[in-house]
């Protein structure tokens, strides 16, 4: 069997490491390189950094961090954060970043996923879909960390990203972010079965439960979280921890 990718999901705000509830109410964790290190010694899967500011401030996430990432880490990792040039992908790359993750150019500018895709490869884009429900319970697309909603279905939205030659989805519920309660299974689902390529699931994994139900309910590809690789016990005490694979018995998720 094919066993789904456990993937910890850093998210960085002034060059430090923090966790979010909902995309707001922002939680200082420490130093991501430590967290790097750590991981390493866990054999995490993969990384995924997200650098949650950058769009807003109109910049790239620094090329110095994903340098240092580049030295540090044993593993294969992401990064998204203000991309949205073919420049700054190249740099990124050049950097030591595998794949990139893209989120408001791809929804401000689908056709720069089309272009990105035939210069680097479609294995190299990711685009990320952040879901919320507005004021009338409907699921909208939101870029720029949750501040900007645009038209058309996440379904929708998914395929088209498909189309313009995304190589994965990263699919979060925003109402779910940081609550560890589960992820929004009917969500991952939807998407899963509308397109061909990987998706992740984000957005609310507390254990490997829920993880396992993302997987066998979602179809996800790959099972991402931050707060369960972050937090440990109900009172949240900050512990980055990751489970041992050779534990798993990945046979009974089916």
């Amino acid at each position: 069997m094919h066993r789904p990718r456990l993937i910890p999901v850093l998210l960085l705000k002034n060059r430090g490491l923090v966790k979010s509830i909902a995309f707001k109410d922002y939680t200082y964790i420490g130093d991501p390189i430590n967290a790097v290190k750590l991981f390493n010694d866990f054999q995490a899967d993969e990384l995924i950094f997200l650098d949650i500011t950058a769009t807003q401030e109109n910049r790239l996430i620094p090329l110095d961090f994903v340098r240092k990432v580049g030295e540090e880490a044993h593993m294969s990792f992401a990064v998204g954060g203000g991309i949205k040039t073919i420049g700054h992908i190249r740099d990124l790359i050049n950097a030591g970043s595998e794949r990139v993750i893209i989120n408001t150019a791809a929804g401000l500018h689908p056709g720069f996923i089309r272009e990105a895709a035939d210069t680097f490869g479609s294995s190299t884009i990711v685009v990320s879909i952040d879901v919320k429900k507005d004021f009338w319970k409907k699921e909208k697309v939101w870029l720029n960390n949750g501040t900007k909603a645009i038209h058309g279905s996440p379904v929708e939205y998914a395929q088209l990203m498909e189309k313009n030659g995304a190589g994965e989805l990263v699919i979060q519920s925003i109402n779910r972010d940081g609550m560890m309660n589960g992820y929004d299974i009917d969500l991952i689902k939807k998407i899963s079965e509308a397109v061909n390529i990987p998706v992740v699931a984000l957005g609310g994994a507390g254990n490997l439960q829920h993880m396992k139900e993302a997987f066998e309910k979602g179809h996800a590809n790959g099972l991402a979280a931050g707060s369960m690789f972050i937090y440990q016990g109900q009172k949240r005490g900050v512990l980055i921890n990751y489970p041992p694979i050779s534990t798993i018995n990945f046979n009974e998720w089916k």
